[in-house]
């Protein structure tokens, strides 16, 4: 319920100066009657002076009322002189809660401004809506660490600005039989780091946009992928934790997406916690996610590899065996670790020296905004 707004409300030198009249007293009078100078009592009727606790007691001596009753006018007239000045307060409020906007002032997605009319209209450009009280209109399925819920403000932040970045991107149009090709040529990159580099460009020529963005604080992203339009799907990763095992599976997740259309044909997935410690059980994943996972799994891994090779070790895997079995079928050990992390074969913490780093590798080569990577888009002046 909106309270009521009082259209005016007088000092309480008003009420004072009434007091005086009803007596037919003058300033001066009750001056000696409350111990004070002539000066103040008339700054007090003419409003230049707050009434103060004591002034109230020496007030309400005077007039037989009582202190509180002076307190509260001086209280009443204070608030109305300033309710005018803060009314942009409850306006900035709701553009708060609305998106993270100190991060992404920071990351200098939107101008910032002092100006609480400015700063909204480039919120509202950037979400490409007319109205605070419409939602973005980037349809999507969040998915969280147990459940498919709606995405959260900085979520939603995140994934405006992937698509923006995406428009920038040179690709050709999509094609299933390009995509087919660009699997094939992805293939031999699996077995060193350093290959990654090249990632970008095969996704390109078969028609899909990558971009990295790093994410925003506490939203969980690992990737999404949407569509501009039908030939042009996007691959948007925040390269969150910098390993080699998450950048792959997640790149092959998101892949497993375009491969069934998903964004185009049925609700964007933003995918978090796909990888690591936090990562959703596969049991307890919908079918579809399930089925995009085994996509991924099997695109890195032939399974049924995998699975022989564990028959054979396991408990007993050692350094030196994970290596051979991955240079035998020609990916990266920290690949080969990150499925066995996925499948609880390896404790969390075994092995992590074979994750290598790559992000210093993905980001010169992909369009990225993050880590010092800025992107010269336009701005929402």
């Amino acid at each position: 319920m909106n309270a009521r707004k009082i259209a005016e409300t007088f000092p309480p030198g008003e009420f004072i100066q009434e007091e005086l009249d009803a007596r037919e007293w003058k300033q001066i009078d009750l001056a000696e009657i409350i111990g004070s100078s002539p000066n103040v009592v008339n700054e007090l009727v003419l409003g230049k002076r707050s009434v103060t606790p004591d002034t109230a007691k020496a007030l309400a001596e005077a007039f037989g009322t009582s202190a509180q009753y002076w307190m509260n006018l001086q209280s009443a007239y204070q608030l109305w002189k300033t309710e005018n000045a803060d009314a942009s307060i409850g306006h900035r409020a709701k553009l708060y809660s609305f998106a993270p906007i100190k991060e992404i002032v920071k990351r200098q997605w939107i101008e910032g401004s002092e100006n609480v009319d400015v700063l909204e209209k480039r919120l509202l450009k950037f979400f490409e809506i007319k109205s605070l009280d419409e939602k973005p209109l980037f349809l999507h399925a969040a998915r969280k660490a147990t459940s498919y819920s709606e995405v959260t403000a900085a979520q939603a932040a995140w994934l405006f600005r992937a698509k923006h970045l995406a428009k920038a991107v040179h690709a050709v149009n999509f094609t299933d039989r390009r995509f087919d090709e660009a699997l094939n040529q992805l293939k031999p990159l699996l077995s060193a780091k350093e290959e990654i580099r090249r990632v970008p460009k095969i996704l390109a020529e078969c028609g899909i946009r990558l971009v990295v963005v790093e994410p925003l604080p506490k939203t969980q992203i690992d990737g999404v992928t949407f569509w501009l339009d039908e030939r042009s799907p996007v691959i948007a990763l925040s390269v969150r934790y910098d390993r080699i095992d998450w950048f792959w599976h997640t790149l092959s997740h998101e892949l497993g997406h375009v491969n069934v259309k998903d964004g185009l044909k049925n609700l964007v997935n933003l995918d978090t916690n796909l990888v690591g410690e936090e990562a959703q059980p596969f049991e307890e994943k919908p079918e579809h996610e399930k089925r995009i996972d085994a996509f991924a799994c099997e695109f890195l891994i032939k399974q049924s590899e995998l699975e022989n090779f564990m028959l054979r070790v396991r408990p007993l895997y050692g350094k030196l065996r994970v290596m051979g079995f991955a240079q035998r079928i020609g990916v990266h050990p920290g690949i080969v670790v990150g499925q066995l992390h996925h499948r609880k074969q390896l404790h969390w913490s075994y092995y992590r020296g074979m994750l290598e780093k790559i992000r210093p590798i993905l980001t010169p080569s992909a369009l990225t905004d993050g880590w010092g990577h800025k992107p010269m888009l336009p701005s929402y002046p």
